[in-house]
């Protein structure tokens, strides 16, 4: 039994003391703020990339996709069209302008930052609500890798659910607590390299042992041929218009999510941006389609059909059978990587959203680097706490959780990005508009359900925010001349 190898607990200690290793070198580097919240802006082509992708996937890249593919087959592969395009898209148009722009305006640590500085908002209106929707949609997505955790360790080791949950959040915690913006990027460079490997491993070994593609598409076949037909549903019926955009519209949420914009913001020079985003689009396609190709092998390879809470193990319980324990045991520490490399760089956004845009602002204005510093760290373990307890239901579902944050995110923040890297016009109240409305529609469409309310969140909370900031904007006085000739001279 898995829980009683030596070799895979030696695999996973090693993994553990290097992460922590590299919490404890960068927090005698840092500093001050800069340093703990945005890494100075000194992230090389290869760590941005790296860190933003890791951080971007998560366990659900490992857990959920594979989980959701198992179930559905291709069906899945809309959801990875609709990443792989919005993730070049974000790469493309957001990332260069997003640098320039953020260290242009103040030297914007964060995007609540960056928005008041973009807008000229003495007020702290903007910066404030920007801060809640962080806090709010992150909890539930830092929640989403503490669940994953918890399975990845039950699973494993044959330990509780609960017991899992403690050790998983306890390993994430430490590091982000000691290390800060630059712990985190490098150990999700790291991180996003053992997931890459583990991702191409499992696939090429499952298709090898059973005996070829030819002898695995067969296998589904026989299953069920629905599972091969990416414009059905299992029970034949043909996948409904709402059901496609809901799927690729996961490609709108990158827009607005504050862990990956940090990277772009993070880079030591635009001019590195270009080579970042040809490393992240190899990463990303590749990983993708994996993770589809896995959970589909997953359903040729078990003999008895998972529900749907366990199907998301289905990486856990390949690697079980095709790899031998030593290497089994590292790359079962690819999914505790990708788990960590979200849940870390999200409890790291969030402190600082509690320092600079919370505590800062409404408490101690004049507060000193290290002050700050600390109450960063203190943040990150308060906001691991209420996560802790949002996981704490083992029914809990990886991609759920994840799609709901996602899509409040990219329906908050995404258009209010968009919009202001590209359009003059824009104004302040236009963004309070549309950052407001993109966070409540996804909020209250989730609640709802049946016709038109099936469709993911993240459309109408998208489109009707950025329609609020269009219209508000246009209705409201034109920005002053500091903020068009700001614009202007980063375009």
């Amino acid at each position: 039994m898995i829980s009683n190898n030596i070799n895979i607990l030696f695999s996973f200690l090693i993994y553990l003391i290097f992460m922590l290793g590299i919490g404890i070198i960068f927090y005698r580097k840092t500093k001050n703020l800069s340093d703990y919240i945005l890494g100075g802006r000194g992230l090389n082509s290869w760590v941005t990339a790296m860190s933003a992708q890791a951080s971007d996937m998560s366990g659900w890249l490992l857990m959920g996709l594979p989980g959701y593919a198992y179930i559905a087959g291709l069906e899945s592969l809309w959801i990875a069209i609709g990443l792989g395009v919005g993730t070049y898209l974000n790469w493309k148009f957001i990332a260069k302008r997003l640098r320039k722009y953020t260290e242009y305006a103040g030297n914007s640590l964060t995007i609540p930052d960056y928005f008041e500085n973009r807008f000229k908002d003495n007020s702290k209106i903007l910066r404030i609500v920007s801060a809640f929707f962080i806090l709010t949609f992150f909890l539930i997505y830092t929640s989403s890798g503490f669940v994953a955790g918890a399975k990845l360790f039950s699973t494993v080791f044959g330990l509780s659910y609960k017991n899992g949950l403690f050790i998983g959040a306890f390993i994430i915690i430490s590091y982000t607590f000691l290390g800060g913006f630059m712990a985190v990027s490098w150990t999700d460079f790291f991180q996003g390299m053992i997931m890459f490997i583990a991702i191409i491993v499992i696939p090429i070994a499952g298709i090898n042992l059973l005996g070829g593609l030819e002898s695995v598409y067969f296998s589904i076949k026989n299953i069920n041929p629905e599972l091969l037909n990416m414009f059905t549903k299992i029970d034949g019926t043909t996948l409904s218009i709402i059901s496609i955009v809901s799927l690729l519209a996961w490609g709108l949420g990158y827009f607005g999510q504050p862990h990956i914009l940090a990277r772009f913001m993070a880079i030591r020079s635009p001019e590195k941006i270009k080579q970042a985003r040809h490393i992240a689009m190899i990463w990303v396609v590749i990983s993708l389609f994996s993770a589809v190709i896995i959970g589909i092998m997953g359903r040729a390879y078990l003999q008895t059909s998972l529900k749907q809470a366990e199907a998301e193990t289905i990486f856990i319980i390949l690697v079980n059978s095709f790899i031998i324990p030593v290497a089994g045991g590292i790359l079962l520490a690819a999914i505790l990587a990708a788990i960590m490399s979200t849940a870390d760089s999200q409890l790291l956004v969030t402190s600082s959203a509690i320092t600079e845009d919370f505590y800062k602002v409404l408490f101690r204005k004049k507060a000193g680097h290290k002050e700050l510093v600390w109450i960063s760290r203190a943040a990150v373990i308060v906001v691991a706490i209420i996560a802790y307890i949002i996981a704490l239901n083992p029914k809990s579902s990886v991609l759920g959780l994840v799609a709901y944050a996602w899509a409040g995110f990219g329906a908050a923040f995404g258009p209010l990005v968009l919009i202001s890297l590209f359009w003059k016009r824009m104004t302040r109240m236009g963004a309070i508009g549309g950052i407001s409305i993109g966070g409540v529609v996804v909020i209250i469409w989730k609640q709802l359900d049946g016709g038109i309310f099936n469709m993911y969140e993240i459309v109408p909370g998208f489109i009707l925010s950025a329609l609020a900031i269009i219209i508000i904007s246009l209705a409201d006085k034109k920005p002053s001349e500091d903020i068009i000739k700001e614009f202007d001279s980063i375009h």
